[in-house]
């Protein structure tokens, strides 16, 4: 007999009470012991699932939202090294646009660590300021058998960019992401939006770049309100997120530091016709508007996506916390929960919390019919 790891044995036993509570009608989370940055879509009878796998992009597939344990994988792109975006590759997302699936992501050329004659330029040390945005390109209509190859680097001015994805308006298609005011200026990060082309084409220059967002409440800062302290201050992880039933826009978005408790997530609207005025965006500044749940152990929640449940009827999102605080970035994994929506047409995100929850409608229908 094989004496298998503690640590071992207790995923095995997870995985089991998972498939089991997803079977009777509900769940716990997390969907998936480890991991940060999800990104999910559901396309035709699957959900498609992507994270910070760092050294490849990996894609997961499961038949349903709420357990990844099992699900296939399949690494989409393996960056071969020597090249600006081998390393630290952060965040991918898998969008279709226009019939073509693509894959945006961030990385950079040496782990995160530039030389000291690079380092000594910015304010504060700016280990990410090699990070740029990518984009892979899908060689079919099905986003498990295509082959992902890069198409592109994303224009950022050569300057510091993270968690990039797609806005998409009447108006044509934008990159928002997170960037700093100037090439070496370290901290905050805030949040840019260009004009696009196409999917790997950005058309604005860096004057008509737009900073939609920074982060000057004291939720949005590291350590919590200490105004003065600008280092590791962000707004990032942008998503969009439309109101089905009103048509409202919102870019909900990461705040604070991803490591520690107080992660939360967010939320801008867009009031007006153009997406690169920024005084058409209207900014929550009232607080988080998901946020840490200390009793139930719930802790620095965000860096979420967002999908609809097998049947259409429900709204959930998906995203990334810790339950110990202590243990910064190795101790996120994967959540998610149903979220509805307010009476003025704004998203209201539940509690984060572990469950069990009943799963998503129509999840046990769609597992049947495979």
């Amino acid at each position: 007999m094989v004496l298998l790891p503690s640590f071992t044995l207790l995923a095995s036993f997870l995985a089991l009470v998972s498939a089991q509570s997803n079977s009777s009608g509900t769940f716990t989370n997390p969907i998936l012991p480890a991991g940060a940055d999800p990104w999910v879509i559901r396309h035709e009878e699957y959900y498609y699932l992507l994270q910070s796998v760092s050294d490849n992009i990996t894609i997961f597939r499961s038949p349903i939202l709420t357990d990844f344990t099992n699900a296939e994988t399949k690494i989409a792109f393996q960056p071969p090294p020597g090249f600006n975006y081998s390393t630290d590759v952060w965040a991918p997302e898998l969008h279709i646009i226009d019939g073509t699936w693509y894959i945006i992501f961030t990385a950079d050329p040496n782990h995160d660590a530039p030389p000291p004659e690079i380092d000594m330029l910015c304010s504060f040390a700016c280990p990410a300021v090699n990070h740029r945005m990518y984009v892979l390109q899908g060689s079919t209509s099905d986003p498990w058998t295509s082959n992902y190859t890069m198409k592109s680097q994303l224009n950022t001015y050569d300057q510091f960019a993270i968690d990039g994805t797609y806005f998409q308006h009447k108006t044509g298609l934008y990159h928002v992401y997170s960037c700093w005011f100037s090439a070496y200026e370290s901290w905050p990060a805030n949040l840019c939006i260009t004009k696009m082309s196409d999917p790997w084409t950005v058309s604005s220059n860096v004057t008509e770049r737009q900073i939609l967002s920074v982060p000057s409440n004291p939720w949005e800062r590291t350590p919590y309100g200490r105004m003065q302290n600008d280092r590791l201050s962000s707004n990032e992880a942008p998503q969009q997120l439309d109101n089905p039933k009103t048509g409202q826009q919102f870019i909900i978005y990461s705040a604070a530091r991803s490591d520690n408790r107080n992660y939360c997530l967010g939320q801008l609207e867009l009031v007006g016709d153009d997406p690169m005025n920024n005084q058409d965006w209207r900014k929550n500044n009232e607080g988080c508007v998901f946020y840490q749940n200390a009793l139930e152990d719930a802790y620095g929640v965000g860096h979420a996506s967002f999908t609809t449940s097998p049947d259409g009827s429900e709204d959930w999102i998906v995203y990334h916390g810790m339950e110990n605080p202590y243990s910064g970035w190795s101790a996120r994994n994967i959540r998610t929960q149903k979220f509805t929506w307010n009476t003025d047409g704004t998203p209201n995100f539940p509690r984060p919390g572990y469950g069990p929850y009943a799963v998503p409608s129509g999840q046990n229908a769609s597992i049947s019919m495979l």
